[in-house]
């Protein structure tokens, strides 16, 4: 069920436990979407849960290509919105970058993208570090994937993370290594994240539970453990 977690911002809760991510709303003026969860796991009646229709849908954030992230957008019929994604990543969906085939994610992403891409309609546009899109700043965090972007929003006060962290019981924890490209970029990631971003109470993530208050000061803490 749709979920609001604060004025202008809601979480659209498409993930179950072990599969799938969620995706977020945010409504300041302009209506975004971040992320989309998997192909056929809810994301429009989520969208109607909030009060919004795709039509609504002024542009789409992605912090990154997995299935799990962009599969939802297939569902969206009337979406018509530019779709924003990390330079490599937008590169890796598009067949101009090619992630090594002996390596268990790029091995995996070789064939996923076959199965699972944004669909071709859609205006993909490439991300770099410190672009601003609407009220949002962009930052490149590498690891997970190789174009992984977190966004924030610096009016709101809020951070959405994708997959740069992940949530369990109240704990803010990096990514499995068999879910990841390099662990090692993951921790440097975090660390220049935690760094740079400006105080934020608001912390959303793909996968667990946002979280609501002190979101920076948790992430600081686990940039601090790594």
């Amino acid at each position: 069920m749709a979920r609001q977690l604060a004025p202008g911002v809601w979480m659209l809760e498409l993930a179950v436990p072990v599969v799938g991510a969620n995706a977020f709303l945010v409504d300041d003026g302009e209506v975004t979407l971040v992320d989309a969860g998997l192909p056929r796991f809810g994301l429009r009646r989520e969208l109607h849960e909030a009060g919004y229709d795709a039509a609504d849908i002024d542009r789409v954030l992605l912090t990154h290509y997995d299935i799990d992230h962009v599969g939802g957008l297939r569902d969206l019929p009337s979406l018509d919105a530019p779709v924003f994604v990390g330079e490599r990543d937008a590169d890796l969906l598009a067949g101009r970058y090619d992630p090594p085939l002996f390596h268990h994610k790029g091995a995996f992403h070789r064939f996923a993208r076959r199965l699972v891409s944004i669909p071709s309609r859609f205006d993909v546009r490439p991300v770099g570090h410190g672009a601003r899109i609407g009220e949002f700043t962009a930052y490149h965090t590498p690891g997970h994937n190789p174009g992984h972007t977190a966004y924030v929003h610096d009016g709101l006060g809020v951070g959405f993370l994708g997959d740069l962290v992940w949530e369990r019981d109240g704990t803010l924890t990096p990514p499995e290594w068999w879910d990841s490209y390099d662990t090692g970029e993951i921790r440097r990631s975090i660390r220049a994240f935690a760094g740079s971003i400006p105080p934020l109470d608001l912390l959303c993530m793909g996968h667990g539970t946002p979280i609501l208050r002190g979101g920076s000061d948790a992430l600081a803490s686990l940039a601090r453990q790594l």
